[in-house]
Protein backbone atom coordinates (compact mmCIF):
# COMPACT_ATOMS: atom_id res chain seq x y z
CA UNK A 1 0.00 0.00 0.00
CA UNK A 2 1.62 3.08 -0.91
CA UNK A 3 2.56 5.79 1.45
CA UNK A 4 0.20 8.99 2.21
CA UNK A 5 1.34 12.18 1.35
CA UNK A 6 2.63 14.08 4.94
CA UNK A 7 3.74 10.51 6.46
CA UNK A 8 7.48 10.85 8.03
CA UNK A 9 9.92 8.41 7.38
CA UNK A 10 12.80 9.73 9.86
CA UNK A 11 13.44 13.19 8.97
CA UNK A 12 12.16 12.85 5.67
CA UNK A 13 8.32 13.75 5.21
CA UNK A 14 6.51 12.47 1.97
CA UNK A 15 4.99 14.57 -1.02
CA UNK A 16 3.81 11.92 -3.24
CA UNK A 17 4.14 8.33 -4.99
CA UNK A 18 6.87 8.88 -8.03
CA UNK A 19 6.64 5.33 -9.50
CA UNK A 20 6.82 1.36 -8.28
CA UNK A 21 8.40 -1.96 -9.37
CA UNK A 22 9.31 -4.83 -8.79
CA UNK A 23 12.18 -3.45 -6.24
CA UNK A 24 9.35 -1.13 -4.51
CA UNK A 25 8.17 2.67 -4.44
CA UNK A 26 9.60 5.74 -5.19
CA UNK A 27 8.42 8.49 -3.33
CA UNK A 28 9.12 12.26 -3.91
CA UNK A 29 9.69 13.59 -0.13
CA UNK A 30 11.32 16.72 1.48
CA UNK A 31 14.15 16.87 3.91
CA UNK A 32 12.77 19.74 6.04
CA UNK A 33 16.07 20.34 8.30
CA UNK A 34 17.39 21.57 4.86
CA UNK A 35 14.73 22.26 2.74
CA UNK A 36 15.73 19.87 0.49
CA UNK A 37 13.84 17.68 -2.02
CA UNK A 38 14.56 14.13 -2.29
CA UNK A 39 13.52 10.94 -4.23
CA UNK A 40 13.17 7.97 -1.76
CA UNK A 41 13.09 4.35 -2.87
CA UNK A 42 11.15 2.11 0.15
CA UNK A 43 12.05 -1.59 -0.61
CA UNK A 44 9.72 -4.53 0.11
CA UNK A 45 10.19 -5.40 3.69
CA UNK A 46 10.88 -9.47 2.61
CA UNK A 47 14.12 -8.25 1.30
CA UNK A 48 15.01 -7.08 4.97
CA UNK A 49 14.97 -10.70 6.23
CA UNK A 50 17.46 -10.05 9.70
CA UNK A 51 19.30 -7.07 10.95
CA UNK A 52 22.69 -8.57 9.19
CA UNK A 53 21.56 -8.45 5.88
CA UNK A 54 20.33 -4.61 6.29
CA UNK A 55 23.41 -3.56 7.70
CA UNK A 56 25.47 -5.48 4.84
CA UNK A 57 22.96 -3.59 2.23
CA UNK A 58 23.94 -0.18 3.90
CA UNK A 59 27.33 -0.94 4.08
CA UNK A 60 27.11 -1.03 0.17
CA UNK A 61 24.59 1.43 -0.72
CA UNK A 62 27.00 3.90 1.59
CA UNK A 63 29.81 2.43 -0.58
CA UNK A 64 28.69 3.34 -3.70
CA UNK A 65 27.55 6.91 -1.99
CA UNK A 66 30.52 7.71 -1.27
CA UNK A 67 32.04 7.87 -4.78
CA UNK A 68 30.28 10.84 -5.71
CA UNK A 69 30.71 10.91 -9.41
CA UNK A 70 28.86 12.42 -11.43
CA UNK A 71 27.48 9.84 -13.71
CA UNK A 72 26.06 7.94 -10.48
CA UNK A 73 22.95 8.69 -8.51
CA UNK A 74 24.12 10.52 -5.19
CA UNK A 75 22.45 8.75 -2.04
CA UNK A 76 22.11 10.69 0.96
CA UNK A 77 21.05 8.41 3.44
CA UNK A 78 19.33 5.03 4.36
CA UNK A 79 17.12 3.57 6.44
CA UNK A 80 14.05 1.24 7.46
CA UNK A 81 10.02 2.01 7.55
CA UNK A 82 7.75 -0.84 9.12
CA UNK A 83 10.91 -3.75 9.06
CA UNK A 84 11.97 -2.49 5.53
CA UNK A 85 14.32 -0.90 4.80
CA UNK A 86 14.19 2.68 2.23
CA UNK A 87 17.41 4.49 0.58
CA UNK A 88 17.26 8.33 0.36
CA UNK A 89 18.69 9.83 -2.89
CA UNK A 90 18.93 13.03 -5.46
CA UNK A 91 15.91 13.95 -7.14
CA UNK A 92 16.19 13.40 -10.66
CA UNK A 93 13.86 14.94 -13.29
CA UNK A 94 14.09 13.75 -16.51
CA UNK A 95 13.54 9.84 -18.10
CA UNK A 96 15.22 6.31 -17.76
CA UNK A 97 16.70 5.44 -21.09
CA UNK A 98 14.06 2.72 -21.17
CA UNK A 99 11.87 5.16 -22.01
CA UNK A 100 14.34 7.16 -24.44
CA UNK A 101 14.76 3.79 -26.09
CA UNK A 102 11.60 3.34 -28.21
CA UNK A 103 12.58 0.40 -31.03
CA UNK A 104 14.76 2.26 -33.05
CA UNK A 105 18.77 3.03 -32.54
CA UNK A 106 20.02 6.04 -31.14
CA UNK A 107 21.74 8.73 -33.74
CA UNK A 108 25.71 7.60 -33.32
CA UNK A 109 27.02 10.12 -31.23
CA UNK A 110 24.37 10.51 -28.99
CA UNK A 111 24.95 6.83 -28.00
CA UNK A 112 28.84 7.21 -27.63
CA UNK A 113 27.69 10.17 -25.21
CA UNK A 114 25.84 7.62 -23.54
CA UNK A 115 28.38 4.93 -23.38
CA UNK A 116 30.78 7.48 -22.00
CA UNK A 117 28.95 8.15 -19.06
CA UNK A 118 27.74 4.84 -18.36
CA UNK A 119 31.40 3.58 -18.37
CA UNK A 120 32.76 6.26 -16.34
CA UNK A 121 30.23 5.58 -13.50
CA UNK A 122 30.77 1.91 -13.55
CA UNK A 123 34.64 2.62 -13.92
CA UNK A 124 34.91 4.59 -10.66
CA UNK A 125 32.33 2.03 -8.93
CA UNK A 126 34.45 -0.90 -10.48
CA UNK A 127 37.66 0.59 -8.95
CA UNK A 128 36.71 0.31 -5.69
CA UNK A 129 35.79 -2.94 -5.61
CA UNK A 130 31.59 -1.87 -6.32
CA UNK A 131 29.63 -3.98 -8.78
CA UNK A 132 26.03 -3.57 -10.38
CA UNK A 133 24.76 -6.63 -10.60
CA UNK A 134 21.54 -4.82 -12.39
CA UNK A 135 22.94 -2.57 -15.09
CA UNK A 136 20.07 -2.15 -17.69
CA UNK A 137 17.97 0.55 -19.48
CA UNK A 138 15.99 0.70 -16.89
CA UNK A 139 18.60 1.25 -14.28
CA UNK A 140 20.11 3.98 -16.59
CA UNK A 141 18.41 7.79 -16.01
CA UNK A 142 19.44 10.56 -18.98
CA UNK A 143 18.77 13.66 -17.01
CA UNK A 144 17.08 16.77 -18.65
CA UNK A 145 20.63 18.49 -19.31
CA UNK A 146 21.52 15.15 -21.06
CA UNK A 147 23.40 13.50 -18.94
CA UNK A 148 23.41 9.74 -17.94
CA UNK A 149 23.22 8.45 -14.15
CA UNK A 150 23.37 4.93 -12.96
CA UNK A 151 20.58 3.99 -10.74
CA UNK A 152 20.29 1.61 -7.71
CA UNK A 153 23.72 0.42 -7.16
CA UNK A 154 23.28 -1.85 -3.88
CA UNK A 155 19.80 -3.11 -4.60
CA UNK A 156 20.94 -6.38 -6.32
CA UNK A 157 23.38 -6.64 -3.66
CA UNK A 158 20.52 -6.73 -1.19
CA UNK A 159 18.71 -9.11 -3.25
CA UNK A 160 21.85 -11.49 -3.76
CA UNK A 161 21.86 -11.80 0.35
CA UNK A 162 18.45 -12.67 0.57
CA UNK A 163 18.79 -15.47 -1.46
CA UNK A 164 21.96 -16.90 0.10
CA UNK A 165 19.84 -17.22 3.21
CA UNK A 166 17.13 -18.56 1.64
CA UNK A 167 20.08 -20.86 0.06
CA UNK A 168 21.06 -21.55 3.60
CA UNK A 169 17.63 -22.46 4.53
CA UNK A 170 17.07 -24.59 1.63
CA UNK A 171 20.21 -26.54 2.12
CA UNK A 172 19.13 -27.42 5.98
CA UNK A 173 15.95 -28.74 4.76
CA UNK A 174 17.26 -30.55 2.08
CA UNK A 175 15.53 -28.61 -0.80
CA UNK A 176 17.70 -26.89 -3.47
CA UNK A 177 15.69 -23.80 -5.00
CA UNK A 178 17.52 -21.78 -3.25
CA UNK A 179 20.84 -22.69 -4.62
CA UNK A 180 19.64 -22.87 -7.83
CA UNK A 181 17.91 -19.21 -7.50
CA UNK A 182 19.18 -16.70 -10.23
CA UNK A 183 19.82 -13.02 -10.05
CA UNK A 184 19.74 -10.10 -12.43
CA UNK A 185 16.97 -9.09 -15.50
CA UNK A 186 16.50 -11.96 -18.57
CA UNK A 187 17.99 -10.41 -21.76
CA UNK A 188 20.74 -8.07 -20.24
CA UNK A 189 22.16 -10.41 -17.45
CA UNK A 190 25.92 -12.10 -17.83
CA UNK A 191 26.05 -15.65 -19.18
CA UNK A 192 27.51 -16.18 -15.59
CA UNK A 193 24.97 -14.67 -13.78
CA UNK A 194 22.56 -16.59 -16.31
CA UNK A 195 24.27 -20.17 -14.80
CA UNK A 196 24.04 -18.55 -11.17
CA UNK A 197 27.76 -18.61 -10.68
CA UNK A 198 29.96 -15.86 -8.75
CA UNK A 199 29.93 -12.89 -10.70
CA UNK A 200 32.77 -9.39 -10.62
CA UNK A 201 33.04 -6.52 -12.26
CA UNK A 202 33.49 -8.48 -15.97
CA UNK A 203 29.65 -9.37 -15.30
CA UNK A 204 29.01 -5.82 -15.59
CA UNK A 205 30.66 -5.61 -18.66
CA UNK A 206 28.75 -8.01 -20.14
CA UNK A 207 25.63 -5.85 -19.46
CA UNK A 208 26.70 -2.70 -20.46
CA UNK A 209 27.26 -4.71 -23.53
CA UNK A 210 23.86 -5.51 -23.73
CA UNK A 211 23.03 -1.65 -23.25
CA UNK A 212 25.26 -0.17 -25.56
CA UNK A 213 24.19 -3.07 -28.35
CA UNK A 214 20.43 -1.62 -28.13
CA UNK A 215 21.34 1.63 -28.48
CA UNK A 216 23.19 1.35 -31.86
CA UNK A 217 21.13 -1.52 -32.87
CA UNK A 218 17.04 -0.75 -31.71
CA UNK A 219 16.95 -4.20 -30.29
CA UNK A 220 17.57 -5.69 -27.40
CA UNK A 221 20.61 -8.39 -28.01
CA UNK A 222 18.84 -11.37 -26.42
CA UNK A 223 15.05 -10.94 -26.80
CA UNK A 224 13.33 -14.12 -26.94
CA UNK A 225 9.78 -15.13 -25.98
CA UNK A 226 9.98 -16.42 -22.75
CA UNK A 227 13.06 -15.55 -19.89
CA UNK A 228 14.08 -19.11 -20.13
CA UNK A 229 14.86 -19.03 -23.25
CA UNK A 230 16.67 -15.69 -23.01
CA UNK A 231 19.08 -16.98 -19.80
CA UNK A 232 19.84 -20.20 -22.96
CA UNK A 233 20.60 -17.76 -25.71
CA UNK A 234 22.73 -15.49 -23.23
CA UNK A 235 24.47 -18.78 -22.37
CA UNK A 236 24.78 -20.20 -25.90
CA UNK A 237 24.35 -18.19 -28.81
CA UNK A 238 25.33 -15.01 -29.95
CA UNK A 239 23.00 -12.07 -31.17
CA UNK A 240 22.49 -10.78 -34.28
CA UNK A 241 25.56 -8.98 -35.97
CA UNK A 242 25.54 -4.77 -35.16
CA UNK A 243 26.71 -4.18 -38.52
CA UNK A 244 23.54 -6.83 -39.92
CA UNK A 245 21.08 -4.31 -38.01
CA UNK A 246 22.71 -1.22 -38.41
CA UNK A 247 25.49 -0.83 -41.17
CA UNK A 248 26.25 2.96 -40.10
CA UNK A 249 27.68 1.62 -36.82
CA UNK A 250 31.87 1.95 -37.34
CA UNK A 251 34.03 -1.24 -36.83
CA UNK A 252 35.86 -0.30 -33.99
CA UNK A 253 32.42 0.19 -31.67
CA UNK A 254 31.20 -3.03 -33.24
CA UNK A 255 34.88 -4.75 -31.88
CA UNK A 256 34.12 -2.84 -28.24
CA UNK A 257 30.23 -4.67 -28.09
CA UNK A 258 32.01 -7.76 -29.16
CA UNK A 259 34.39 -7.96 -26.57
CA UNK A 260 32.06 -6.78 -23.65
CA UNK A 261 29.50 -9.56 -24.94
CA UNK A 262 32.30 -12.55 -24.95
CA UNK A 263 30.72 -15.57 -23.39
CA UNK A 264 34.17 -15.98 -21.09
CA UNK A 265 34.61 -13.02 -18.55
CA UNK A 266 38.47 -13.65 -19.58
CA UNK A 267 37.53 -12.43 -23.08
CA UNK A 268 35.99 -9.27 -21.61
CA UNK A 269 38.13 -6.18 -20.63
CA UNK A 270 41.03 -6.57 -18.14
CA UNK A 271 39.52 -3.11 -16.59
CA UNK A 272 36.81 -1.16 -17.00
CA UNK A 273 39.24 1.81 -17.41
CA UNK A 274 40.05 -0.13 -20.45
CA UNK A 275 36.75 0.03 -21.94
CA UNK A 276 36.42 3.61 -21.42
CA UNK A 277 39.49 4.11 -22.85
CA UNK A 278 38.44 2.51 -26.17
CA UNK A 279 35.29 4.15 -26.17
CA UNK A 280 36.80 7.65 -25.50
CA UNK A 281 38.92 7.19 -28.19
CA UNK A 282 36.61 6.25 -30.95
CA UNK A 283 34.44 9.35 -29.67
CA UNK A 284 37.54 10.78 -30.18
CA UNK A 285 38.36 9.39 -33.78
CA UNK A 286 34.64 9.69 -34.64
CA UNK A 287 34.30 12.95 -34.42
CA UNK A 288 37.70 13.91 -35.98
CA UNK A 289 36.04 12.13 -39.07
CA UNK A 290 32.95 13.91 -38.96
CA UNK A 291 34.67 17.38 -38.75
CA UNK A 292 37.00 16.15 -41.68
CA UNK A 293 33.59 15.88 -43.85
CA UNK A 294 32.10 19.08 -42.91
CA UNK A 295 35.13 20.30 -44.01
CA UNK A 296 35.26 18.80 -47.48
CA UNK A 297 31.52 19.66 -48.24
CA UNK A 298 32.24 23.45 -46.83
CA UNK A 299 35.58 24.48 -47.26
CA UNK A 300 34.73 27.98 -45.72
CA UNK A 301 33.96 25.85 -42.88
CA UNK A 302 37.72 24.84 -42.07
CA UNK A 303 39.61 28.27 -40.06
CA UNK A 304 41.72 30.30 -42.17
CA UNK A 305 44.45 33.10 -41.14
CA UNK A 306 44.91 36.33 -43.48
CA UNK A 307 48.44 36.99 -45.06
CA UNK A 308 49.24 38.95 -41.71
CA UNK A 309 49.22 36.04 -39.40
CA UNK A 310 45.72 36.56 -37.78
CA UNK A 311 42.81 34.38 -38.08
CA UNK A 312 39.29 35.40 -39.76
CA UNK A 313 38.36 38.94 -41.51
CA UNK A 314 39.97 42.01 -42.64
CA UNK A 315 43.82 41.48 -42.91
CA UNK A 316 47.00 43.53 -44.12
CA UNK A 317 48.03 43.48 -47.61
CA UNK A 318 46.78 45.02 -51.01
CA UNK A 319 44.88 41.23 -52.13
CA UNK A 320 43.43 41.42 -48.57
CA UNK A 321 42.75 38.33 -47.27
CA UNK A 322 44.24 34.90 -48.57
CA UNK A 323 41.74 31.89 -47.35
CA UNK A 324 44.55 29.03 -46.19
CA UNK A 325 44.46 25.77 -44.54
CA UNK A 326 45.58 26.19 -41.45
CA UNK A 327 48.77 23.43 -40.99
CA UNK A 328 46.89 22.10 -38.10
CA UNK A 329 43.68 21.48 -39.22
CA UNK A 330 45.12 19.92 -42.51
CA UNK A 331 46.94 17.31 -40.80
CA UNK A 332 43.51 16.66 -38.46
CA UNK A 333 41.63 16.34 -42.18
CA UNK A 334 44.34 14.09 -42.96
CA UNK A 335 43.95 11.76 -40.43
CA UNK A 336 39.59 11.70 -40.15
CA UNK A 337 39.84 10.99 -43.98
CA UNK A 338 42.15 8.17 -42.52
CA UNK A 339 39.28 7.45 -39.92
CA UNK A 340 37.21 7.45 -42.45
CA UNK A 341 37.92 3.96 -43.78
CA UNK A 342 37.04 3.02 -40.07
CA UNK A 343 34.19 4.91 -38.81
CA UNK A 344 32.04 4.92 -42.40
CA UNK A 345 31.81 7.90 -44.84
CA UNK A 346 28.13 8.80 -43.08
CA UNK A 347 28.81 10.46 -40.23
Amino acid sequence: MALAAGTRLGPYEIAGLLGAGGMGEVYRARDPRIGREVAIKVLPARLAGVAERVRRFEQEVRAAGALNHPNILAIYDVGTHDGGPYLVSELLEGETLRDRLRGAPLPLAKAIDYALDIARGLAAAHSKGITHRDLKPANLFVTKDGRVKILDFGLAKLAELAREDDATVDAAAGGLTGTQAILGTPGYMSPEQASARPVDFRSDQFSFGTVLYEMVTGKRAFARRTDVEALAAIIREEPEPVGALNPQVPPPLRWVIERCLAKDPEDRFESTRDLLRDLESIGKHLGRAAACYRSIRDPTAIPAFDSGGGRGGGGSGSGGVDRVVDAQQTNACHAGAADSHLFGSRL
